[in-house]
């Protein structure tokens, strides 16, 4: 699968902060298998490229492309079927049911797209250092925590390409390492891509193409 963006600007976003992006109004093609670092500061519409990308929002001029599909021409039941069998993604907010457990955040999407058996949840929450927190109520997790459950589960699902915007943001130096080595496990298994964006570069995201949004 390849992702193309051609010549994709926000239409929110002023022009002198697209003029210097080497993403907005360029001509990119993501290859699965393929890492890429975008390093994007505030405002420069970072969350914007990963909802554009993943088709929540369409407040864009220019094209992008699923393979040859304009995602512009899906419908809700196609981008369901794509979500579900292509695509993953790390959302900054993270998009949990603070009401839920930890395991039924996790499980849902196991659930709904499954790739790993149940027993891997346990596995991965243990390299994470939660394995403790699946039976606990999500609220009652820090928010380092919530963003290792979100990476968990983000893991759960079959996919080609995995968006991840700032997924490591709470986390210190050895739990960065320890997720970014899962996600990098998780990836070359499925030889699948990984799309990253964080406010600086990461040393250890091993990424082939470094873009700075």
């Amino acid at each position: 699968m390849q992702i193309k963006l051609q010549q994709v600007i926000p239409v929110f976003i002023e022009k002198e902060k697209t003029d210097p992006s080497q993403v907005w109004g360029h001509d990119i093609v993501f290859s699965g298998n393929e890492n890429v670092q975008i390093v994007a500061p505030s405002g420069s519409g970072k969350t914007s490229l990963a909802h554009f990308l993943y088709g929540l929002r369409n407040d864009y001029t220019g094209t992008i492309l699923y393979d040859t599909t304009d995602i512009r021409d899906f419908d809700a039941e196609k981008f369901s079927g794509w979500r579900q069998q292509h695509i993953s993604v790390i959302f900054q907010d993270l998009r949990l049911f603070a009401e839920q457990t930890v395991f039924e955040n996790i499980n849902i999407k196991r659930v709904l797209a499954p790739y790993h058996a149940e027993d891997k949840i346990q596995i991965m929450a243990e390299r994470l250092g939660i394995g403790n927190k699946l039976s606990k109520p999500l609220k009652t997790c820090s928010y380092g925590e919530q963003q290792r459950i979100a990476i968990i589960r983000s893991l759960m699902q079959p996919f080609d390409f995995l968006f991840a915007d700032e997924p490591f943001s709470h986390l210190d130096e050895n739990n960065r390492i320890k997720a970014m080595e899962l996600i990098q496990e998780e990836t070359t298994a499925r030889k699948a891509g990984i799309i990253l964006s964080d406010l600086k570069q990461l040393d250890f995201f091993d990424a082939a193409k470094i873009l700075n949004l």
